[in-house]
């Protein structure tokens, strides 16, 4: 079988402009939750969000391109252009066909259809932007970043919920294994913090409303939390078939071993009380990467900070797991940056790969008072240096989307 390698990653994110400041950022607990500026929340029960600061597209886009487009696809191609770098990828005309993209997004260019609806209703149908139409479509971000590196392989937007990025990285890896080409650009990006989608989650009761200290607002596995953090970003890896990137000399810093996709077949927002999808998907993705169960040493966890999800996750760790789930370590980095929606599966895969080839496992913050029922190993407040050889992402997304990747140290 053809083996699948992990040789660039890029992000953006709450805390960091690029991969390397947000790992930092992980290792060393800080948050990037604090009051939005993004609008003005002030009529809003919730009023923090995780907003990637000091965002620019400079030296990667112009200006003027930027206009026309969502800040999801800004930042896609932001993180992507680190993650490029990183690989010391250069993609030759002769190469083109050889290198694919698949880069997820939960809801595609949403500012864009809400700044084009607020032209109509002020200025009429004929000042409708000429550029909308293809700048707000799910594949927006994969259809420029292909443009952008001449990637003329396998190209599609993958939509999974918040299960997205996860779903974008575990299905680059099986179009490399299955021959389809040998290099795929793959992530995920999210702009969400707008005010109609922060008023729904608000009033769907799933943000926490701990407002006044925004960096201790997202709180998985505590006893007291009571929500998630909204929060954009984007996240990109670059994935190439092992002997194709030994050939070119490319560092690598993980393998690609393990994915699972399963639905709940429940509900649009309640996950199954018997946690039976995650499952499916933590299992599927065993199965096909070959492992017993006790390689396995992380997990980062999808870990939003809901009362509900957390605990029908550590059950679902525990079902798969057995009593290994007690020698597990389980993080979940929403704690810091909140959650990317379609980006947070991809910018969590970059945090397994670099806990393996770093050493380093990153920590839950704010686990201060642990909940009876979550009585895993969640690495509370402060990282903790081992070696890790297998990682596992969990991603779980509305609409009962489950996604699960497993990366193993390359060797």
């Amino acid at each position: 079988m053809r083996r699948v390698v992990v040789t660039g990653i890029g992000a953006v994110t709450p805390v960091g402009s690029s991969a390397r400041e947000t790992w930092d950022a992980f290792v060393h607990g800080r948050s990037g939750i604090a009051p939005i500026s993004l609008f003005d929340s002030t009529d809003f029960d919730v009023c923090i969000a995780g907003e990637v600061k000091d965002f620019t597209t400079d030296g990667v886009i112009s200006s003027k391109e930027a206009r026309h487009m969502d800040r999801s696809v800004q930042m896609a191609l932001v993180a992507t252009r680190e993650a490029v770098t990183d690989a010391g990828l250069e993609i030759s005309e002769e190469e083109a066909p050889n290198v694919g993209v698949i880069y997820g997004t939960g809801a595609g260019g949403f500012g864009q259809l809400l700044a084009q609806q607020q032209v109509i209703d002020e200025r009429g149908p004929s000042r409708v932007s000429p550029f909308f139409i293809p700048h707000f479509l799910p594949d927006t971000s994969s259809g420029m970043i292909a443009i952008q590196y001449g990637a003329q392989g396998p190209n599609m937007a993958v939509a999974s919920a918040c299960a997205t990025g996860g779903t974008a990285v575990g299905e680059a890896m099986e179009t490399i294994r299955r021959g389809d080409c040998d290099v795929i650009i793959t992530g995920g990006a999210e702009a969400p913090i707008k005010p109609v989608i922060m008023a729904g989650f608000i009033n769907m009761r799933v943000l926490s409303s701990f407002s006044d200290e925004p960096e201790k607002a997202a709180r998985p596995f505590d006893l007291n939390r009571d929500g998630f953090v909204l929060a954009e970003g984007a996240g990109t890896l670059i994935l190439e078939e092992m002997e194709y990137a030994k050939r070119r000399g490319a560092r690598i810093y993980a393998a690609v071993v393990g994915y699972g996709s399963t639905n709940d077949a429940y509900h649009m927002a309640a996950p199954r009380p018997d946690s039976a999808g995650p499952i499916r998907a933590m299992k599927m993705a065993l199965r096909k990467a070959e492992l017993p169960l006790d390689s396995v040493s992380y997990i980062n966890a999808h870990g939003t900070g809901t009362v509900l999800n957390d605990r029908l996750e550590t059950g679902a760790v525990k079902s798969v797991f057995g009593n290994h789930a007690y020698d597990l370590a389980i993080t979940s980095t929403k704690s810091m940056v909140g959650h990317m929606m379609g980006a947070a599966g991809a910018v969590e895969s970059i945090a397994c790969i670099r806990a393996i080839y770093d050493g380093i496992i990153p920590p839950t913050i704010n686990l201060n008072v642990p909940d009876p029922d979550c009585d895993l190993d969640y690495v509370p407040r402060t990282a903790r240096e081992t070696s890790v050889q297998v990682a596992m992402t969990n991603s779980i997304g509305l609409g009962g989307h489950n996604s699960c990747v497993i990366f193993r140290s390359y060797s």
